[in-house]
């Protein structure tokens, strides 16, 4: 599949933007990796072709995490349009993952004018519960790394880094509470239903298990939006084709007030089922502490 079908964009601002700035400094390692315990760690073992959508809308969602895992690897492009009271930003990048090594990496663009130093590219690689970012624009050495832990970032990764890796983003997607069929379509030849509804990332945790639901729980007490609404776009398999995520977080903390709200929308489209992607570990040569990245300020 080359294309899937194009999701509405919704909002996300303040967090993107410190958090691009933060992306090299005090940003919340993530999960990127799938379920420790999941079907995604057997990925060598499934016949992705035999798996089949769910008829009950629920089920298929819940079961999306899995059946996307068991084709091993994909290719991913990330939008992580975030909006407050007074401003608005939009990040893209592109990624992929590996299911049997559970390893992920993310390069997201950072324009100028975000209001941070952090401009230019943000690279990440994501293992279990452990991040590394590089940043062009940071202060940080050319080619050097920064490695973060799972619970040392506020959200877990979901989206401080400037995107939602796609191990996060269909895990996600397990703590489903709601699901509805709101129709079907076709892209490029190929079947897509599309479902709606709102997920609980405590649930989603529990289902996921391991580091990986370890950064989900993490992300589900930052949040102040509990029931998350998400869009999603499964194949006849049952593979997640496309997933929006909208998140909501205050940028004062415990404040409920509206004008004090983050409302941030990933937007993650997968594609190259089974294709083969080369991720490595930085060396530990190349990484050094957070006191080599910027303040942020």
């Amino acid at each position: 599949m080359s294309r899937s079908p194009r999701a509405p964009r919704a909002p996300r601002a303040a967090l993107a933007v410190t958090a691009a700035a933060l992306v090299v400094v005090s940003l919340s390692a993530c999960s990127g990796s799938s379920s420790a315990t999941g079907a995604s760690s057997d990925a060598q073992t499934f016949n992705p072709m035999a798996d089949r959508l769910a008829g009950d809308p629920l089920t298929a969602v819940r079961a999306a995490a899995d059946i996307t895992g068991h084709n091993g690897f994909l290719k991913d492009t990330t939008t992580l349009h975030t909006a407050s009271a007074s401003k608005q930003m939009t990040l893209h990048g592109t990624g992929a993952y590996d299911y049997a090594d559970h390893l992920g990496k993310l390069s997201v663009d950072v324009p100028p004018g975000a209001g941070t130093s952090a401009t230019g590219q943000l690279n990440e690689v994501t293992s279990p519960g452990i991040v590394y970012m590089q940043n062009s624009g940071a202060k940080v050495p050319k080619g050097k790394w920064i490695k973060l832990g799972v619970q040392q970032l506020g959200d877990g990764n979901l989206v401080s880094s400037g995107a939602t890796d796609p191990a996060s983003a269909s895990d996600a997607l397990r703590g489903a509470q709601t699901a509805t069929l709101v129709g079907t379509s076709t892209v490029d030849g190929v079947v897509l239903k599309h479902y709606k509804g709102t997920l609980d990332l405590s649930e989603a945790a529990k289902a996921t298990g391991g580091p990986g639901g370890t950064g989900l729980d993490v992300a589900a007490h930052t949040f102040t939006v509990k029931k998350v609404p998400y869009d999603v776009w499964l194949d006849a398999h049952g593979r997640i084709a496309k997933v929006v995520e909208v998140f909501t977080f205050s940028q004062v903390p415990g404040s409920t007030v509206a004008k004090d709200q983050v409302q941030v929308t990933s937007t993650s489209v997968f594609s190259d089922f089974g294709t083969p992607v080369a991720i490595a570990v930085p060396a530990d040569q190349d990484i050094v502490g957070p006191s080599a990245a910027p303040s942020g300020k």
